[in-house]
Formats: structure tokens, C-alpha cells, sequence
């Protein structure tokens, strides 16, 4: 019976804390206000984007972008590798990454309302350069800043604002007679969450007293509730030294006895919520904080590497396992066992340069000459590679002058020339003389001993028989001043007999190739040149008529132009066959009113009614032509 009675409490109790929960939190339909109240939130946004750039900068920090509070979707990115630093700074003028010429290492960092992730890749082996980049909003303006070290930096910046902001949404206005219902509720006393430090979650007492054996409540006040929350210590501090951030824990207890049950037996909906708070410990040790070596100072062969380490210590640690740090002088961390800031480096053994080849002979029998050999350069594993592996300043030379002795002063000739000048009777042969030191100088001709051998001698190859041979006289005048032109010149066939010469029938000498008689001319560019056609027929037999023709300028291989001088256009239309025409008398043509002189003059013979009416005079009229047809229309 009185499990019974314990479970009709229990059922009541949670009855009451329905009621309650409806009346502080009434469902939206219920409550007095539309949705027409509120504005939706606008999310437009615009996205900034550039590229920072120049070639030379003083050492130091350089401003690369201000970032207004509210931004998004921050990316902040170096396009080539550096010596140069990214830093960041707020408009209240805290640095957040590499201020105050210390250098962080790359990670998370919390600020301004958002998450800051640095990354600064490889030195060794990346290609790219450092890069910032964060969601935001901000909640605060960024400075974001160059530390120039090595020229030509350039770094991409883009970022999103929203174009206005959104309306904030109002509390929702609780009618008075809910209101009322609400302030009847008695909260639960604060001191009662102090003392079941010692009760577990899932410990129920045995001699938990029944709830609904505490008498009735007096009238007009609500029951309380049977279960409540209750505080029941904190977690472990997230950090082991410096600040950290720890929760409270919750439990679940009986209302009067603050006896630990069931988390079932609480409303989930009431469970305060979760917040965390500082927790102090004991000062972290200062620590050095290592820095990324830099390049190698040399491409190959032995050389140096440097860092920068840093004296740091932390003295918060977040809950999302960022720290926040602190820079200490080196008398810190100890001078004795400093880390080393400067190392050696090897990336590979230097090429080397290897002479392939002795040097070869002097390029001349006498006096100064040049030599050559083969240098190339050569790799660790003995491959060829391109010169610019190996230092310049270090190759062997690969020509040097060569010193055969003087050479005598003496006169040097050529072999006579193979043929003689005539196939037949008297001719000559020719050679060169040359008076020569060495082999690379010709003296003056005074400079050598002796006279000068004979450059030219008499050659025959026989009397002349009779022998037929093409004439060609000289050519002729171009045929055109200017642009492409043709000359011409004459060709005989002769019979040569004893020197005494004939022309003969060109017939005879068909047999030899005939040279030619006319060939292409060009003296100068005309620039532009009137080109026509041939006249066209004459309009009308007689009695005046008129003819056209078409004038074009043309340019040098006959290509269209503008350079003519139109003054000396040629005409493109002229009269023709101006004699009277005279008709054969028909007895039947003649004028059937005597005033057909004036159908004459008004130039109505056209119509068939006056030409039969007028037949005589309109015969012996002149023929009209189309005046309008000038030459513009024909020029083009």
C-alpha cells in the first residue's frame, strides 16, 4: 500500500512540473504576436578580393588590408614561397600572430570571435608561401599586415562583408494573466546544492522517505517539485598548468531528502545548462619554442640554415586544446641550454667542372694562333649537366693563343686558272699573288722581297674553225619607270670562222641552247597608278552618243590602292558619233501637227503617242543620254 502511494506521488509530482513547464513556456500559436512582427534575417553579403604587391620595401611591417568587423570566410595567402612573414593585428592594437618582431609557429589561435588557422609550409620543399585563414564573423576590425625581408612580395586577400545587417528578432510579450501563473512558482533553494558533494548518480537511498507522506500543502501555493537538480562538483581542469576551463557536474535528487536517484526521475528540459568557468593551477614552465629552419645558404656544397627560438610560456589553455602564449626574456628558460639557432646544411654534393679532351693543334702553321679543348660539367654521379650547375668563376679555360714561330716574308701564289678565256685562237689565264707573314695577315704588297710574280699569261687553244655560238647583245630599257616592267635585248646566231664573225640564220644554231631575249624589271615602288579598260560601244550610231570605261588605282603587283593622284585620273566617260543622223525618207513618217518642235524640246519622243504623232521630228532628234551617269560612278 504504500509503494502504491509513493508511486501515485511520483505520478502527481510530475503532473505539477508539466503544468508549470506549459505555463512559463506556452506553445508560439498561444501567444499574443505574429510572425508580421519580425523581419526574416537578410544574408547578402559582397566579396573583397585583391592581390598585394610590390617590388621593394624598407624592412619592417607593411599594412596589407583592413578587415571590417562582421567579415567571413577570411583567406589570407602569400602566391610564392618567401622570407616574408604574414602578421595580424586588432584595431585596439593587440597582435594576435607575429607581433612585436617574435615569430609564432603555425597553428590555431583564438581571437576576435572567430578561429585564426596559420600555416607556413615546408621552407624546404614547398613551393607556396604562408597563409591565414579564418570563418569568422569577426567581432572586431583586423589588421593584417607584410614583414618585408625579401622583394617582390605578393599575397591574395578575400574576404565577405554583409551588405546590411539583420533586424534582431524581439522578445516574444507574455500576457499578464500568464504572468501571473508564473511568478507562483517557488524556485528551488540554492543552498541545498551543497551538501551531496558525497551522493553518487546512481545510488538510491533505502530509507528515502515517501514524498507524499510530507502533508498537504497549504492552500493557494503550488506543490513543489518531488526531483530536482543538483550541482555535484566539477570535471577535471583542462590544463595542467596555467588557466584552465573546467564544467559543472549535475545529478539528479530528491527534492526534501537531496538523496541522489535515478537521472530519469528529473526533467531533462530543467537540467541547467552546461558552463565552464577558470580554473587556476600552478604557473606552466617557460619552454623554448622552436622555430622552421630556413634554406640552406647554398644549393649544393656545405653551408648554413637558421631559426628562431623563442623563450615562451602558456598561460591559458582552451577547451579546444589551443593555448594561449606569452614571450619571456631568454633568462627564462635558461641560457645554459639554449637550443642552437644556426646549423650546417648539405642539400647535395656540387657539380664539378672535368676537362674531357687534350688541346687541340695550333690553327695556324706559323705565328700567334688558337687552341681549343672540351670542359664540361659534371655531376656527383657523373652525369653532364647544364654549365650553370657549376661555378662559373671556376671553369678552365677552354681556348688559349698558341705561338708557332715567326713565319717568313715571302710572296704566295694560286694555281692558274683551269681554263683558258677563249675556246679557240689567242686567251689568257689568271692566279693571285699574295704577300703573306703568316696566315692570317695579307701585308702590303711593298713588304715582300723580290718582284711580284705575274698574275696573268697568254693561253691557245688552237686556230678557230668554223663554229656556229649565240650573240647576246645588251639588255634594253626597262619597259616601266616604276613598278614591274620587261627588257629585252637581241640574240644573233654567228658563224666564227678565224676570229671573223657572221650572222647566219638563227635556224643553224637551234642545236646550242638559246639564251633568253626578254626577262622581268623592277627600277622602283610606283606606290599607286591608274589602270583603265577598254571604251565600251558607242550609245548611239549617230546624232551624239557616249561611251565608259573603268579606272582603277592599283598599287605594285597589281594590288588595290589609294595613292593615286586623282587629278590625273583618266576619264571615265566621253562622247561619241556626233554627226547628224541621216534617215531615209519614208512617205509615211511625218509630223501630223505643226507644232512638233516643241514636243521636241519637252522631250516627250519617248512616249510611242508623240513619236507616231511627230515621227519626222522626233526621227531627226538628237538621242539623249544619261547625264546623271558620271564618272564617280565608274571610278572605284
Amino acid at each position: 500500500m504504500a509503494g502504491q502511494w509513493q508511486r501515485l506521488g511520483g505520478a502527481l509530482g510530475l503532473l505539477q512540473l508539466t503544468l508549470h513547464i506549459c505555463l512559463l513556456h506556452p506553445p508560439l500559436s498561444a501567444l499574443p504576436w505574429t510572425a508580421s512582427d519580425t523581419k526574416p534575417p537578410l544574408q547578402s553579403f559582397e566579396v573583397v578580393k585583391g592581390t598585394f604587391s610590390r617590388h621593394f620595401l624598407s624592412i619592417g611591417y607593411h599594412q596589407i588590408v583592413e578587415i571590417p568587423a562582421g567579415a567571413q570566410n577570411i583567406s589570407i595567402q602569400e602566391t610564392t614561397k618567401s622570407r616574408n612573414y604574414l602578421a595580424i593585428k586588432t584595431k585596439s592594437g593587440v597582435s594576435i600572430i607575429n607581433g612585436n618582431w617574435g615569430i609564432d609557429r603555425p597553428g590555431v589561435f583564438i581571437a576576435v570571435g572567430t578561429q585564426l588557422t596559420y600555416r607556413r609550409p615546408n621552407e624546404i620543399r614547398s613551393r607556396i608561401g604562408e597563409s591565414i585563414i579564418a570563418p569568422g564573423p569577426l567581432t572586431e576590425d583586423l589588421y593584417i599586415y607584410l614583414i618585408y625581408q625579401q622583394p617582390d612580395p605578393s599575397v591574395y586577400y578575400e574576404y565577405s562583408v554583409p551588405l546590411y545587417n539583420s533586424h534582431p528578432t524581439p522578445e516574444p510579450r507574455i500576457p499578464p494573466d500568464i504572468l501571473s501563473l508564473v511568478e507562483t512558482v517557488d524556485p528551488v533553494s540554492p543552498h541545498k546544492d551543497s551538501i551531496i558533494e558525497d551522493i553518487s548518480n546512481n545510488e538510491i537511498p533505502k530509507d528515502a522517505p515517501n514524498p507524499s507522506q510530507s502533508g498537504p500543502e497549504p492552500e493557494g501555493k503550488p506543490d513543489p517539485l518531488p526531483y530536482i537538480w543538483s550541482q555535484a562538483g566539477h570535471t577535471g581542469c583542462s590544463a595542467t598548468c596555467g588557466t584552465g576551463r573546467r564544467e559543472a557536474l549535475w545529478r539528479c535528487v530528491e527534492n526534501e531528502s537531496l538523496l541522489a536517484v535515478s537521472f530519469d526521475l528529473c526533467d531533462l528540459a530543467l537540467r541547467p545548462p552546461t558552463r565552464e568557468e577558470d580554473c587556476i593551477t600552478q604557473p606552466c614552465p617557460a619552454h623554448w619554442d622552436l622555430g622552421e629552419w630556413s634554406e640552406c645558404s647554398r644549393r649544393c656544397g656545405p653551408g648554413t640554415q637558421q631559426r628562431q627560438v623563442i623563450c615562451r610560456q602558456v598561460t591559458q589553455t582552451h577547451s579546444n586544446g589551443t593555448e594561449t602564449l606569452a614571450t619571456l626574456g631568454a633568462d627564462s628558460c635558461g641560457t645554459l641550454h639554449s637550443p642552437v639557432t644556426k646549423s650546417s646544411c648539405q642539400l647535395k654534393i656540387c657539380s664539378q667542372w672535368q676537362i674531357r679532351s687534350e688541346w687541340s693543334s695550333c690553327s695556324v702553321p706559323c705565328g700567334v694562333g688558337r687552341r681549343a679543348r672540351e670542359v664540361v660539367c659534371v655531376g656527383d654521379q657523373g652525369d653532364v649537366e647544364e654549365d650553370s650547375e657549376c661555378n662559373g668563376a671556376m671553369k678552365p679555360p677552354t681556348l688559349e693563343n698558341c705561338d708557332m714561330g715567326v713565319c717568313a716574308r715571302s710572296w704566295f701564289t694560286s694555281r692558274w686558272s683551269r681554263r683558258c678565256s677563249a675556246e679557240c685562237g689567242e686567251g689568257r689565264q689568271t692566279r693571285t699573288a699574295r704577300c703573306l707573314m703568316d696566315h692570317v695577315t695579307n701585308l702590303p704588297l711593298d713588304s715582300c722581297e723580290g718582284a711580284r710574280p705575274q698574275e696573268v699569261t697568254s693561253c691557245n687553244l688552237g686556230p678557230c674553225e668554223e663554229r656556229l655560238e649565240w650573240f647576246t647583245g645588251p639588255w634594253g630599257q626597262c619597259s616601266a619607270e616604276c613598278g614591274n616592267g620587261t627588257q629585252t635585248r637581241v640574240v644573233a646566231c654567228l658563224l666564227n670562222s678565224n676570229g671573223s664573225m657572221e650572222v647566219v640564220a638563227k635556224l643553224k644554231c637551234s642545236h646550242l641552247p638559246q639564251p633568253i631575249t626578254s626577262q622581268p624589271c623592277f627600277l622602283e615602288p610606283c606606290g599607286g597608278q591608274w589602270y583603265t579598260t577598254d571604251w565600251s560601244a558607242c550609245s548611239a550610231s549617230c546624232g551624239g552618243g557616249y561611251r565608259v570605261r573603268e579606272a582603277r588605282c592599283l598599287a605594285d603587283r597589281v594590288a588595290p590602292g589609294d595613292h593615286c593622284d586623282p587629278a590625273t585620273a583618266p576619264e571615265s566617260q566621253e562622247e561619241c558619233n556626233a554627226q547628224r543622223c541621216v534617215t531615209a525618207t519614208d512617205s509615211s513618217c511625218r509630223d501630223q501637227y505643226h507644232n512638233c518642235a516643241v514636243v521636241v524640246q519637252a522631250r516627250l519622243c519617248v512616249y510611242p503617242y508623240y513619236r507616231g504623232a511627230c515621227c519626222a521630228s522626233c526621227s531627226n532628234a538628237p538621242k539623249p543620254y544619261a547625264h546623271s551617269f558620271t564618272r564617280k560612278h565608274l571610278r572605284r
